[in-house]
C-alpha cells in the first residue's frame, strides 16, 4: 500500500464528501428526517460505499471506486409529499432494479434504449432549480456568499475538482469568522443505525422510486463504467450493478439512498501518479474504503457543523456543487439533433417540478419526452 494511493483515496473522498453532502442533507430534509435518522442515512450511504468499493476492487483487481447518487440526492430533495417511510420503499426498490439490471440482461437492454438527449434532459430538470436559486442567496447574504463563488471561480480555473470543496471551507472560514455561524454542541459518535420500515405506496414509488433508478443508471453508473474504460479497466459491469443495487437496497432499511459507480472521483483514483503498475491500482480501492469509513463514523460532527450554516450560504453550495454536473446534463440533452425538441419538453415538465396524482415532476417529464419522441419518430 503506497502513500500515493493512500493520498488519492483521501482527495477522492473528501472532494466528493464535501462537494454534495449538503445535497444529502437536502435530501433528508425535504423527506422530514429527523436528526437520528439523517445521521443513519449518512453512515448508511458512507458504509454503503466502502463495502462495495472495497468488494469489487478486491474480486476483481481493478480500481473500482462508488459515490453516492448526487443526481438521486438533487431528486430526493425537489420531491415533496414524501415522508421517509415512503423515502426509503422508493430507495429499496431503485436499488432492487439496479440490482436487477446486473442480473436480468433485457432489463439492461431496455433501459439502455432510452434516448441518451431524453434521459439528460431528466437530469437537467431536476437540477436546474437548484442553480436556479444560487443567485437568490447570493442577494441574501452577499458578504457570506461572494467569498465562496470568488474563491469557487479562481480554484476551478486549475483543478475543477477541487473548487466546490474549496467553496466549503471559505464558506465556512466566512460563516464562524463573521459570526454568523457559531459551533454548536458536537453530538456523540459513532451514530446509531435507526431501522426505518418502508412503506410501500404506488404515487411514490413511480414518483420517486423509478425515476431515482433512472438517473442513477444514465447519469452515473454509465458515466462510472466509461471513466474506467478510458483509464484502460474493463469493468465488471453486471457484477457491480447487482453489488451495488443489493448494498442499495440494504441500506435503504436505515435511510440511506443509492450508490454506484463514480465518475469524477474515480478519475482521481486511476491515473499514472497513483502506481505505477496499473495491476496494482486496485488497492486504492481499499485505501478509499477506510476513509469513507471514518467519514460514516464522524458523519453527525459534520451534519452539525454545516446544519449551523445560514440557510443561504448552504443554498449557494448546493448550486455551486451542481453547475457541473447540470453544464453535462445539458450538453448531453442537446447533444443528438433529433432528440432535442422531445429533450427539450422533458427538461420543461421536469424542472416545472409539478407532480400529478401524486407522482413527482420526474416521471411525468421523462414520460412526456419519450411520447414526443416516438411521435416524432413515426412521424419521419
Amino acid at each position: 500500500m503506497r502513500p500515493s494511493l493512500i493520498s488519492a483515496a483521501l482527495v477522492a473522498a473528501l472532494v466528493g464528501y464535501g462537494s454534495t453532502i449538503a445535497l444529502v442533507l437536502a435530501a433528508a430534509q425535504a423527506l422530514g428526517a429527523t436528526a437520528d435518522q439523517t445521521a443513519s442515512w449518512v453512515m448508511g450511504v458512507c458504509f454503503a460505499k466502502a463495502t462495495g468499493s472495497a468488494l469489487l476492487s478486491t474480486l476483481y483487481r481493478v480500481p473500482v471506486v462508488l459515490a453516492w447518487s448526487t443526481p438521486g440526492a438533487a431528486l430526493i430533495a425537489a420531491s415533496s409529499g414524501y415522508g421517509m417511510a415512503e423515502g426509503v420503499a422508493a430507495f429499496l426498490l431503485a436499488g432492487l432494479l439496479i440490482a436487477a439490471t446486473g442480473l436480468i440482461r433485457p432489463l439492461g437492454t431496455l433501459v439502455a434504449k432510452i434516448p441518451d438527449g431524453i434521459a439528460a434532459a431528466m437530469l437537467a430538470g431536476v437540477l436546474l432549480p437548484f442553480v436556479l436559486k444560487g443567485a437568490g442567496a447570493a442577494q441574501a447574504a452577499p458578504f457570506l456568499v461572494a467569498p465562496m463563488v470568488g474563491l469557487f471561480a479562481l480554484v476551478r480555473l486549475k483543478n475543477p475538482a477541487m473548487a466546490v470543496l474549496a467553496a466549503l471551507a471559505a464558506g465556512l472560514a466566512t460563516a464562524f469568522a463573521s459570526g454568523a455561524a457559531t459551533l454548536p454542541p458536537l453530538p456523540p459518535i459513532p451514530p446509531t443505525p435507526t431501522f426505518i420500515a418502508p412503506e410501500f405506496h404506488w404515487a411514490a414509488l413511480i414518483g420517486l422510486g423509478l425515476p431515482l433508478y433512472l438517473v442513477t443508471m444514465a447519469s452515473q453508473n454509465l458515466p462510472g463504467f466509461a471513466t474506467m474504460r478510458a483509464a484502460g479497466y474493463e469493468p465488471p459491469v453486471a457484477p457491480a450493478l447487482t453489488v451495488t443495487g443489493l448494498i442499495s437496497a440494504s441500506t435503504a432499511l436505515i435511510g440511506a439512498h443509492t450508490v454506484n459507480m463514480a465518475a469524477i472521483t474515480a478519475a482521481i483514483c486511476m491515473g499514472d501518479d497513483v502506481h505505477p503498475d496499473r495491476a496494482q491500482r486496485w488497492k486504492v480501492g481499499l485505501a478509499y474504503a477506510g476513509v469513507w469509513v471514518i467519514l460514516g463514523l464522524t458523519g453527525p460532527v459534520v451534519i452539525a457543523i454545516l446544519a449551523a450554516l445560514p440557510p443561504a450560504l448552504m443554498t449557494a453550495l448546493v448550486a455551486l456543487a451542481l453547475l457541473g454536473p447540470l453544464m453535462g446534463a445539458l450538453t448531453g440533452a442537446f447533444a443528438t439533433p433529433d432528440q432535442r425538441f422531445a429533450a427539450t419538453m422533458t427538461l420543461a415538465v421536469t424542472g416545472a417540478g409539478v407532480a400529478f396524482a401524486g407522482i413527482g415532476a420526474a416521471f411525468w417529464g421523462l414520460l412526456a419526452g419519450l411520447t414526443i419522441w416516438v411521435l416524432e419518430r413515426r412521424a419521419a
